[in-house]
């Protein structure tokens, strides 16, 4: 079993426990008329948490979020009929339409990698060739569990540079965008790449290098509503929230190309 496999069977395993344990009784219940549950693509949880606190404010309806990889939450979408609302990027909007469970969604962004270094750019990194550099420290996310991970790959082994920059990465391989961008904050590495919005999130002890978009595919990130919802009324009011706010809440946290 590949290791994103392995990953992701228990990862599924241990959220499926979680929804089993946090049933209710018909009392209990009561009190979730006015909730919905997000599942929530880890790579989103921070303009998530704005955009639902936002709503509520607005709305009194309470959300409550449950964070996976994208991989890990699709299963229980398909299989486990889970949540209300999906949040993840590109292409799990297909995989959601050709499960048949899509009622609605919205595009709200883009994920794209980018190239993040110290503040100052001590190393004066300007392209991603210059992640070959001989003795440069680099961090980026395995592509085993990372759709930015697989992209990377994808560019460097385009451009002949693959080893290259391998050499620099050493043992730095990560699971996750967190990892890479606590390395940077650290001063264990000089330069990573991880996703744009990850990196506003890392803002004060990093800095991103602007540099042309040469990734052979795109991936926009959606606001799902799904079909099955016991709370269709509840679901429209924040879909159509989120047509109205997703946009600008994302851009503000850096989920632009």
């Amino acid at each position: 079993m590949k290791k994103r496999e392995r990953y992701l069977s228990v990862a599924v395993v241990t959220i499926l426990s979680a929804f089993m344990i946090a049933g209710c009784s018909k009392d209990e219940s009561k009190g979730q008329d006015k909730e919905l549950v997000v599942l929530c693509g880890n790579s989103f949880v921070m303009p998530m948490k704005q955009l639902c606190l936002e709503f509520t404010a607005k709305t009194g309806i309470k959300i409550i979020t449950t964070s996976a990889g994208s991989e890990t939450l699709l299963p229980l979408i398909k299989v486990g009929q889970k949540g209300d609302i999906f949040v993840t990027h590109d292409p799990y909007l297909d995989y959601v339409r050709e499960a048949g469970v899509l009622a609605d969604h919205t595009h709200v962004g883009f994920v794209a990698p980018v190239l993040a270094v110290q503040r100052g750019n001590p190393k004066e990194l300007l392209r991603v060739e210059d992640l070959t550099r001989t003795g440069l420290k680099v961090g980026l996310t395995d592509p085993g569990y990372s759709t930015c991970g697989e992209m990377v790959f994808q560019l460097l082994e385009k451009k002949g540079i693959k080893d290259a920059v391998m050499k620099n990465v050493g043992n730095r391989l990560m699971r996750g965008h967190s990892d890479v961008g606590n390395l940077l904050k650290t001063k264990t590495v000089d330069a990573v790449i991880m996703w744009n919005g990850v990196a506003h999130t890392f803002a004060d002890s990093l800095e991103v290098v602007p540099t042309p978009y040469e990734y052979d595919e795109e991936k926009r990130v959606h606001i799902m509503g799904l079909n099955y919802s016991k709370k269709p009324d509840l679901l429209k009011k924040f879909c159509d929230f989120a047509h109205n706010r997703g946009e600008a809440v994302f851009s503000e946290h850096g989920y632009v190309k």
